[in-house]
C-alpha cells in the first residue's frame, strides 16, 4: 500500500478543483441552503475530520459499517456558518470536513482513524492530489484527550510502517464548531457519478480505501 494512494493522487491531477468548482449545471437555487446538523441518537458518537475533497470523504466514512450517517461541511476556521464559495476563496481558516455519527459499539474511534489515515494522503500540505489550498489541510480532530491520545498513536503507528515515504502533516487540533456546507453537496458522490470530479478523481479514492478495508464496509441495503 506504500505510497499508492500518492501515486494514484498525483496520477489524476488534470482534474483540478477549479474544474470540480464549475463542472456540471448549477445546483437550483434551494440547493444552496445549509444541511440540518443532525443530533445524535442515545449511545452514539461522533467524530469530525478534514482529508480534502468532502464529496468523496462523506461516501468513505458513510459505507462503513456502523455508522449512522456523516455531514459535509467545514470546520477548523473562525467564521461561523460559511459558503462553500467563502471557504475557497480563503480567508475563514476553515477546511472541508466530515461530521460521523457511529455507534462505537460496532466500530471505534481508533478504526475511524485507521481509514481516516488510508484514505487521503496525511503528507501533503494544504493539498490533497489536485486540490489546493488550506481548505484541502488534514486535520484530525479531537474531543476529549483520549481521542487526542489514539489520534497521536496512530500517526505513530503509520509512520513506523512506512505506510508513506515523507511525513505525516495531518493537524491534531481541539474540536470547536463544525458548519453543515450547502445542501446540494450532501451525498454528492452518489447522486451525481458521472461528474467529471467523481469519475477520475473522488471514485479511485474510494476505491483504494475500499480494497484497505473490505471488511469494514456495509452491506448492500443496510
Amino acid at each position: 500500500m506504500k505510497q499508492l494512494l500518492v501515486l494514484l493522487l498525483a496520477a489524476l491531477g488534470a482534474v483540478s478543483c477549479e474544474a470540480r468548482s464549475g463542472a456540471g449545471a448549477t445546483p437550483p437555487q434551494e440547493d444552496h441552503r445549509f444541511a440540518e446538523l443532525p443530533k445524535p441518537l442515545p449511545g452514539e458518537a461522533v467524530a469530525t475530520f478534514a482529508s480534502g475533497c468532502y464529496w468523496c470523504a462523506e461516501h468513505v466514512f458513510e459505507s462503513l459499517k456502523g455508522v449512522r450517517t456523516v455531514i459535509s461541511g467545514h470546520a477548523g476556521g473562525t467564521v461561523p456558518n460559511p459558503t462553500y464559495e467563502q471557504v475557497g476563496r480563503g480567508g475563514t481558516g476553515h477546511a472541508e470536513a466530515i461530521q460521523v455519527y457511529y455507534d462505537p459499539k460496532v466500530i471505534s474511534f481508533p478504526t475511524l482513524l485507521k481509514v481516516f489515515f488510508v484514505q487521503h494522503d496525511p503528507t501533503t500540505l494544504n493539498r490533497q492530489g489536485p486540490d489546493a489550498g488550506e481548505e484541502y489541510r488534514s486535520i484530525a480532530f479531537y474531543r476529549t484527550p483520549q481521542e487526542k491520545q489514539q489520534i497521536e498513536a496512530e500517526i505513530k503507528r503509520v509512520t513506523a510502517a512506512k505506510l508513506y515515504s515523507n511525513p505525516i502533516v495531518t493537524q491534531v487540533v481541539p474540536f470547536k464548531a463544525f458548519y453543515p456546507a450547502e445542501r446540494y453537496h450532501q451525498d454528492y458522490f452518489v447522486n451525481h457519478p458521472d461528474n467529471p470530479y467523481i469519475r477520475n478523481v473522488s471514485t479511485p479514492r474510494y476505491n483504494h480505501f475500499a480494497q484497505a478495508f473490505p471488511e469494514l464496509i456495509k452491506k448492500p441495503g443496510t
